[in-house]
């Protein structure tokens, strides 16, 4: 039987290895970088809530649509470049 000290350990590295909390996390992100560098260009710190809003709406969809492609092709999701990220 386990001890309840082992018990939550045991949860976290189920959910950090679980694919929903990675997707979670490269989607996070990813809106980090979009706060950055609308941050950047609009010269004043935009805040999360409204990075999250903004690149939910103008970038999610696509980001989603090509991490599906990635995965599907075995290519590590880290190679792909940021949105907002010129070629």
């Amino acid at each position: 039987m386990t001890s309840t000290a082992q018990e939550p350990a045991a949860t976290r590295e189920f959910v950090k290895q679980s694919s929903l909390y990675q997707e979670f996390l490269a989607e996070r992100e990813e809106i980090l970088k979009h706060k950055w560098l609308e941050s950047e260009r609009l010269g004043y710190d935009i805040g999360f809530e409204r990075a999250l809003l903004d690149w939910i709406r103008k970038h999610r969809e696509s980001w989603r649509a090509a991490r599906r492609q990635q995965l599907a092709a075995g290519t590590p999701a880290t190679e792909k470049k940021p949105s907002g990220v010129p070629a």
